[in-house]
């Protein structure tokens, strides 16, 4: 059960909620003497874009997160591997060794609510 909490505290709080802060910056962030090259230069090429194209920038970006996610589920769970890097990694949330199944239980969680259509 304590994967399945995990997973889904990680679905909330690393896609739902980023998603939706990357919405709220790209949407009503304006440029100011303190904005960052980077910002500068996002916001002016999300402002060029029609709305269509707004949408699929944002399903990008989700698609991004999720891929990040996902790897990284995957490397704790063991079925992926890291170059460079052979020691074991192990999860432990409250004494529970949750780490296994939390790729496949975050895919499953994506595939039945998908954010962006």
């Amino acid at each position: 059960m304590m994967q399945k909490e995990l997973v889904a505290a990680i679905y909330n709080s690393i896609l739902v909620e980023n998603i939706e802060i990357y919405r709220n910056l790209f949407g009503t962030t304006k440029v100011g003497p303190k904005t960052t090259e980077y910002w500068k230069l996002s916001l002016g090429l999300y402002e060029k874009l029609i709305d269509d194209d707004k949408k699929v920038l944002m399903k990008i970006i989700e698609q991004t997160v999720t891929d990040t996610i996902s790897n990284m589920l995957g490397v704790i769970d063991g079925s992926s591997t890291l170059s460079e890097f052979e020691s074991e990694i192990a999860l432990v949330v409250e004494n529970q060794n949750v780490q296994g199944d939390l790729q496949d239980l975050f895919l499953e969680m994506v595939e039945k609510k998908k954010l962006i259509n």
